[in-house]
């Protein structure tokens, strides 16, 4: 642990005394982010430096190649305790880079390019690099974990899901082997024993949600107590509980990182236990059957952003139908909580968009990849409207024991840094809340890429007609289709519309999840059409046979824009990867949820007039979407800087009443 303190102290972090190395929470004002923000913005004159590492990186790779194996990893742990004098400046940067190349030339049959060199120096610096989709995140990766490792720290590689995190160990399984590191895996449902022994290992691959779980546990069971305070507790005779489960946060390497500390960012991770609830189950029912007795506009009014209110006119008539009822209806405050959150289960949420039923049971679906969250609830009694909607069994409420925000959690990593395709957007927020500057890196071959005008329709029924209709006719010409859709039950829509007019096609969403990596593998294949939910449009390659290659490649249909643009691009992302030939369109309709949500109505109106005219509408079009797609950004930015505040003050809370020492 000394010697990794020493390594990463350079980088002037305020460090904590608990039982294992960490950042303090940092302690900076309002402006101080706006400036770091705007710093970030600057642009970074590193052409120059970047050509010198990867010439000296190149002029390495001779010697590292007339090294035998054991040669090979006695120069590379030689370069390690070089590092823990200079630190990871460039000059050891390119050494480590060279002979951990040679090694991935002779275990993976693998040589990094120079866009991958120039990736792993970016996460060595500590930055956040942007890298095209299909340009080998996962082997650039290896790269920092692998230079890191050999130094002592505990390397955490941070992948969405628990698929991911073992396919990327596997894969690289061979190169850590050789190089002497040892490597775990941290998977759903695995013992706490076999947790432990996995961060152990030099190189940890992990999901952002098993990792943060993992931290609260810690903090839990440790009590959040100083490492002075547990050292003076053994001199008394104090018996010592478990280990932690980690040993430390050190360097994060985070796989699509704009996915873990943006999209996931707006709710905290929180460990609760499930207490048996006091309310009767009949409110739960009751309050349903009221909602829905309610007239919109009369007795509630719903806004744009899943906001509902009862009128007046609305209390008065739960006043009036409550008035047989015991119990806690007697109470103004909580009779109006109950039909509000009733209100909101019944209009806000919707099965197959926000949520699937799966074993009798309501799941989450994250609205920004289209995955399953199961472990994941709605807080403050929503989740058991939403059962009660449903049929479903109602659960208990849940009691907080611990709780974290991925901005905190990551913050306090002594070395944070990151990989994603889409980072531009969101560029000034990584910087000012997570510190991590981002760098774009050049890709290996010229992109192919067509980008096709956009289509809007003027409803849905004509929008499903379009896509069928282009999809068959691209898939005629040999080449393979991925439709886009955002939710489950637009997935279903449109296969439902393939089957009536006879159009072979497979189709993957959340139900699916399991099958997911095989279905997107084999979307590559001539004439397949794969109608998909946004969670196909990350961590799997779509592999192109010769044919479709020849005939144009694979096409991609978006048919309904997102909220924000990062996601729209990953979609278009899984075509034209690597130099391969494609293409990508947008065919959307005017009444599509984003739209709906965050268009003001004149603008709605104007589109719908201008679709006649195609040429008008494809002009005007991706003007509108991305003005449309700035506001929702905003939105949800906003959304995500409540979160971090409410956190910071629950924190406060409990430092008042003694039970954290942050």
């Amino acid at each position: 642990m000394s010697d990794v303190r020493a390594l990463l102290a350079r980088r002037e972090l305020r460090l904590g005394d608990g039982p294992y190395l960490e950042r303090l929470d940092p302690k900076r004002s309002a402006w101080e982010d706006r400036l770091r923000a705007w710093l970030g913005k600057l642009p970074r004159f590193d052409g120059r430096r970047a050509r010198a590492f990867l010439q000296a990186t190149a002029a390495l790779e001779g010697a590292a190649a007339a090294c035998d194996d054991l040669g090979l990893r006695h120069r590379l742990h030689e370069v390690s305790r070089e590092t823990h004098r200079q630190g990871f400046t460039d000059e050891q940067l390119a050494a480590s880079f060279a002979l951990i190349r040679e090694a991935s030339r002779r275990t993976l049959g693998m040589r990094h390019h120079d866009v991958q060199l120039l990736a792993g120096r970016a996460l060595l610096q500590g930055r956040l690099a942007e890298m095209s989709t299909g340009e080998g995140k996962t082997l650039a990766a290896t790269l920092a974990a692998c230079t890191a490792a050999v130094t002592g720290a505990a390397v955490h590689v941070v992948t969405v899901n628990d698929y991911l995190a073992e396919r990327d160990a596997e894969h690289n399984r061979p190169l850590f082997d050789f190089l002497g590191l040892s490597i775990g895996v941290v998977l759903q449902d695995m013992p706490v024993a076999q947790r432990r022994e996995a961060y152990a290992c030099d190189i940890t691959y992990v999901s952002n949600k098993e990792l943060t779980f993992d931290y609260l546990k810690d903090c839990i069971a440790l009590g959040e107590a100083s490492l002075t305070q547990q050292r003076l507790r053994e001199l008394a005779g104090a018996r010592r509980g478990e280990p932690p489960i980690l040993r430390g946060l050190h360097v994060a390497i985070i796989d699509e990182a704009d996915s873990v500390l943006i999209d996931e960012a707006s709710t905290p991770l929180i460990i609760s236990e499930t207490l048996p609830d006091d309310l009767d189950p009949a409110i739960y029912s009751q309050s349903i059957a009221l909602a829905q007795s309610l007239q919109p506009g009369i007795d509630y009014i719903k806004g744009t952003h899943r906001d509902i209110w009862l009128t007046p006119q609305g209390k008065q008539q739960v006043r009036d139908v409550t008035a047989a009822y015991d119990g806690l209806w007697r109470s103004p405050l909580w009779r109006d909580e109950f039909v509000q959150k009733a209100l909101s289960a019944v209009h806000c949420f919707q099965r197959d968009q926000h949520y699937i039923l799966a074993e009798g049971k309501v799941q989450i679906v994250d609205e920004s990849t289209g995955r399953v969250m199961p472990d994941r609830t709605w807080e403050r009694g929503l989740h058991q409207m939403i059962e009660s909607k449903e049929g479903c069994e109602v659960t208990g409420q849940r009691r907080t024991l611990a709780q974290i925000t991925y901005q905190r959690f990551f913050g306090r990593y002594l070395l944070l840094c990151g990989m994603t395709g889409t980072a531009q957007e969101v560029a000034t927020e990584v910087k000012q809340t997570y510190g991590l500057p981002v760098t774009r890196i050049p890709t290996h071959k010229p992109s192919r890429r067509a980008r096709l005008a956009d289509r809007i329709c003027a409803d849905a029924t004509q929008r499903w007609q379009e896509v069928a209709r282009r999809a068959t006719e691209v898939a005629a010409s040999g080449r393979a289709v991925l439709i886009g859709t955002r939710s489950v039950e637009a997935s279903e829509v449109l296969s439902q519309c393939l089957e009536r007019d006879g159009i072979v096609h497979t189709m993957l969403n959340a139900r699916q999840d399991k099958s997911e990596a095989e279905a997107v593998a084999q979307a590559g294949q001539p004439g397949r059409i794969t109608v998909a939910t946004n969670m196909a449009g990350r961590g799997t390659d779509i592999k192109l046979t010769p044919e479709v290659e020849q005939a144009g490649g694979l096409h991609v249909i978006l048919t309904e824009f997102h909220e924000t643009a990062r996601v729209d691009r990953q979609l278009f992302g899984r075509c034209a990867r690597q130099g391969d030939p494609g293409s990508a369109e947008a065919i959307v309709s005017v009444d599509d949820e984003l739209f709906l949500r965050f268009a003001p109505k004149p603008g709605r109106w104007l589109m719908k007039w201008l679709v006649p005219d195609r040429r008008q509408s494809r002009r005007w079009l991706r003007r509108w979407v991305t003005h449309v797609q700035d506001r929702a950004e905003s939105h949800y930015r906003k959304q995500r800087v409540q979160t971090l505040a409410r956190d910071t003050q629950w924190m406060k809370a409990l430092g008042f009443v003694g039970k954290t020492r942050r």
